[in-house]
């Protein structure tokens, strides 16, 4: 039984999640506050953790810094701020997802969902080879030809989803929604800049990023 970890400081809130999340066969732990979830993930294992970002003693963010040193436990995030900077910071610290108050207890569900599945897919080892690009998921480091190489967390993000879906043609939207956020508004553009820093990073291997004329990118492996 898959295990949520629920952090608001709302009473409510923390009831209604929880509600859904059983309803669906979630096992549920709650707190109500960042330091509280920090020292549980210390001593427990969750399949994800739905944390408000503005609560007292320790907020969203800096407990998800924390909790990284520990644990790689998927973090959607939620905040009654939806502003590009808060939603930016929380990916640049580790957010898998950003979700903004008031929401969807059922679009919350399957967020929760998406990202158990997606997380699992890697929790074996937590290592992705292809084409002689190795990415350690569980130390955020990325090699090519066995070579070390220093990726920023948005050009990690990008290859990462790109070889999770390689052979699979994404449109800029769909890595824009996968990498920035669902509700990222800024301009496309910004997938071409990244891919061309990612490729060129990758040295040999940056052909196995194609680009689709009129659509996005496609991973290959060579």
């Amino acid at each position: 039984m898959p295990r949520v970890l629920i952090v608001d400081d709302e009473p409510d809130i923390i009831e209604l999640i929880k509600r859904y999340a059983q309803r669906e066969g979630y096992e549920v732990t709650c707190a109500d506050d960042g330091a509280k979830a920090i020292e549980l993930c210390k001593a427990e294992d969750f399949d994800v953790i739905v944390m408000d970002v503005m609560m007292p003693d320790t907020d969203g963010f800096t407990a998800c810094k924390k909790i990284r040193e520990v644990k790689d436990i998927p973090v959607l995030m939620l905040s009654a701020r939806g502003t590009e900077y808060d939603k930016l910071f929380g990916f640049e610290v580790g957010v898998d997802d950003y979700v903004t108050k008031p929401f969807s207890p059922k679009e919350l569900m399957a967020r929760i969902k998406v990202i158990i599945s997606r997380h699992k897919k890697t929790s074996e080892n937590g290592k992705i080879s292809v084409s002689g690009i190795e990415i350690d998921t569980l130390g955020h480091a990325v090699s090519v030809d066995g070579k070390p190489v220093e990726l920023t967390a948005k050009e990690y993000a990008v290859l990462l989803y790109l070889v999770r879906n390689k052979g699979i043609v994404l449109s800029r939207d769909q890595i824009l929604d996968n990498v920035w956020g669902y509700d990222y508004f800024g301009d496309d553009r910004t997938v071409d800049w990244q891919i061309k820093l990612l490729r060129g990073k990758l040295g040999d291997r940056r052909d196995c990023i194609k680009t689709i004329r009129g659509v996005g990118y496609k991973f290959e492996e060579a």
